[in-house]
């Protein structure tokens, strides 16, 4: 089989969605929609957290700057999907499929360490209250999330390096709905095995290691709140927690099976249904699970709307 270097190879086929036919229109408008209202939602979140003063708060810090990344997150795969459902080539640029790639990593990778960042907040707040506001300052809060942006932006570089050296065939078709790490190894004309153990080792330091300290937060966390005895402070102390933890156990849940694993053969159906749960889904139920969940934000919410449209009517008589 004749093949080509990277130098050579000028771009590559996503295949997205295979066989969708007839409801290709519906997929399309249904992604739309979730796009338009992930976008909607977390800039919503994101605007009123930064313009009430009541949530200049650092658990509220988080929470936005979790917004704000979402907003990026998405942007890198999403719109080219929405693409790629609407036109027949489907093509993307080598360049671009590794800037998508790297990008895709970074903000994921960022993720994971804001949320662990979270974990840690939650737990001084509830574990070490009469501490909790000289720990957690706002100083130390924008330098938390200042570092988990650059470790973050950091981690994939390693592996982006190491794939746009590998040889690839001429075979193209990514069999995957945007461009990715496991299926651009499935097209490499050369044995992968130092890849594939290079993105084990990454991923399985991001991932596994920052869900491990989740989750010694909230086994503290747990332990702090069934020694409160009443059951309101126990509530109390819960619902603080439960939007967190709920994007936890989605965003961790699909990543783990997906990224975590010795090996360079993937289940296609599997792996296409887990990149919608943790690259559309999860983005779009952030801001219904923060907004929903936490009543303080959603009176942030309904204050700025109705504040505003309070500027348009008169109040002097």
């Amino acid at each position: 089989m004749e093949q080509r270097n990277h130098s050579s190879l000028k771009e590559f086929v996503l295949l997205g969605f295979p066989s969708v036919g007839h409801v290709r229109g519906w997929l399309f408008g249904l992604l739309l929609l979730a796009y338009l209202f992930t976008i909607c939602g977390n800039a919503l979140i994101f605007l009123v957290i930064r313009l009430d003063r009541a949530l200049h708060k650092p658990m509220y810090h988080f929470v936005s700057v979790l917004s704000f990344l979402e907003l990026w997150y998405t942007a890198t795969t999403i719109p080219k999907m929405l693409s790629n459902l609407l036109n027949e080539k489907k093509t993307i640029s080598f360049a671009g499929c590794l800037l998508q790639t790297y990008f895709f990593h970074s903000l994921g990778a960022s993720e994971c360490y804001l949320l662990t960042a979270m974990a840690y907040d939650r737990y001084l707040a509830i574990c070490r209250p009469l501490h909790y506001p000289a720990i957690m300052s706002t100083a130390l809060c924008a330098k938390m999330a200042a570092g988990c942006w650059t470790c973050g932006f950091l981690c994939p570089i390693s592996e982006v390096i190491l794939v746009s050296q590998l040889p690839f065939c001429d075979y193209n078709e990514i069999q995957h709905i945007f461009c990715d790490f496991p299926p651009l190894l499935s097209l490499a004309c050369k044995d992968t095995s130092t890849n594939v153990l290079v993105d084990f080792a990454v991923n399985a330091f991001i991932i596994l290691i920052t869900f491990l300290f989740i989750m010694i937060s909230y086994g503290r966390i747990i332990g702090a709140v069934l020694k409160i005895k009443t059951a309101a402070g126990r509530k109390k102390a819960f619902s603080t927690c439960a939007s967190h933890l709920t994007v936890v156990l989605i965003f961790f849940g699909s990543i783990i099976f997906m990224y975590v694993r010795l090996k360079k053969s993937y289940s296609l159906t599997l792996d296409r249904t887990l990149a919608v749960v943790y690259s559309v889904l999860t983005p779009l139920a952030n801001p219904i699970i923060y907004s929903l969940r936490n009543k303080e934000l959603l009176k942030a919410i309904k204050r700025t709307i109705f504040r505003k449209e309070g500027r348009a009517i008169p109040t002097h008589h």
